[in-house]
Order: structure tokens, then sequence, then C-alpha cells
């Protein structure tokens, strides 16, 4: 394990003991897939209290954790309650004049809040969203944002708090229907994606692909229904159901590819 990774697991471990010891609820920051996979592969007897994550909203890639001390972890937390607006927020960044604005991508966002010199585990996702971008960030970072973020690239944008009680995001999808040999890992993402199973089967051997937050590298993991396949720089997708077996004995295969 590299040094990084055994810090980041002796940080959560600790955060899981003062969540249990002083009986408070401790917050990492956001975790990417991989830190994720490191927080869900803990051995469950090596932590001291239950945990949730969450990152504004559902099937968010970049995700917080709390952990709950035992009086909080009986039951189940509204998420949203949770970690907003004390531990997490949600800032709307748009063109001042829309009439003059070039069209930013997620690199553009991404890269003009990097030159602010704001640490990457500060911020969550970037949503880009018609002429402007949502962007979920740790509380401490938001009147820094509001008043140094004015310019990306060439165009003047404004930065403007969301309202937990009224924010409300859903990943718009596409509905792809087909057929596999089996619903392998491997025959999902090439349907998903549109390319050979030897293709991607490098990405799944190059520990680029998870499903619902873990690290899988075996090409022949059977998915289930409703997990969420994610894979590093291409996107991720929901496998909804299987559907039918056709008369070549084949699977029909509902799956829902997020945009």
């Amino acid at each position: 394990m590299q040094k990084e990774e055994q810090l980041l697991e002796k940080r959560l471990l600790e955060l899981s003991r003062l969540a249990y010891h002083r009986d408070i609820i401790t917050y990492s920051d956001f975790l990417n897939s991989n830190e994720l996979h490191i927080l869900h592969s803990l051995p469950k007897d090596s932590l001291y209290s239950q945990y949730r994550v969450f990152g504004g909203y559902e099937l968010a890639e970049r995700q917080m954790a709390a952990f709950l001390p035992d009086a909080l972890s009986l039951r189940t937390e509204n998420l949203q309650e949770l970690f907003f607006p004390d531990e997490m927020c949600v800032l709307r960044i748009e063109p001042l004049h829309k009439k003059y604005a070039e069209e930013l991508t997620h690199r553009d966002y991404l890269g003009a809040m990097l030159n602010l010199g704001i640490d990457r585990s500060k911020t969550g996702d970037i949503l880009v969203s018609g002429s402007g971008a949502l962007v979920f960030v740790r509380p401490q970072m938001k009147e820094f944002l509001r008043e140094e973020l004015t310019r990306i690239r060439h165009t003047t944008v404004l930065v403007t708090e969301e309202q937990p009680e009224t924010f409300h995001y859903t990943p718009r999808f596409e509905e792809i229907r087909g057929t596999v040999a089996s619903v392998r890992l491997d025959s999902l993402l090439s349907l998903a994606f549109g390319s050979s199973r030897n293709k991607l089967s490098g990405l799944i051997e190059g520990a680029k692909v998870f499903v619902n937050g873990k690290l899988v590298t075996s090409n022949g993991y059977q998915v289930h229904e409703n997990d969420i396949i994610s894979v590093r720089g291409m996107g991720k997708f929901r496998f909804i159901s299987e559907l039918a077996v056709t008369k070549k004995k084949r699977i029909s295969v509902l799956i829902h590819k997020y945009v």
C-alpha cells in the first residue's frame, strides 16, 4: 500500500474513533473513487462506528463520509440534513453577461478553482448545466470562491449559494437496451460504452472500474440489479434489470447510462 493510502486509512480510522469516544459526528473531506474504495474496504472490526457517504446528490462521484456515534447509527439519517449546510454547501457559477459568455467545460471550472490554490479535497462534483455549473464545496471555501472566482477563461462569472432546502438535482440518463451473453461486468461495459470487451477488459484490470464505490478488477464479476458501475474518465451507468432470454440464449438487459 502506498504511503498516501496508508495515511488516508489512518485518518479515516481516527475519525471513526473520535465519533465513538466523543459521541459526536465526524466528517472527512471529499473523497474520490479510489479513496471511497479504501473506506469501503476497511475491515468492519477496525471501525469504531458506522458511517454514511454523500456527495450532495444521488450518484455523486466525489463524496464525504460522516462517521456516526452509536446513538445516531441506530437509524438512517436524512443525508441532506446530515451534511447540509454545516459540512457541505452547493454554489452556482454563472456568467455575469450570458450574451458574451464562452462555452465552458468541466475542465475550465475545475482549472479555475485549482488555480486559486484550492485543495481538491475541499470540492466535490462539478455539474455543468446550461450556461453555468453547480459545485459542491466545504463551507469554509464558500466566501473565498464568491470573492475570488470572478473569471473563467475570458468569461466574467458570478458565484452564488444555492439554498439546501430548495436545491434538487436529478442526473439525466440515456436508456440503453441490448443483449449480452451473460451479466458479467465486461459484457455490460461493452454494451454501455459501445466498445469491444477486449478493449474494456484493460480498464477493469487497470483498476479504473468501480461497482457501488468498490474497485473491481475481475472481468467476470457478476453484476446485480441496481448496481452502479463507474469507469474513471468515461462515465457511469446503472444496471436496471434482465428483461428476457432470446431464442439464441442471450440475455436482454436494460441499463441507464448517465449523461
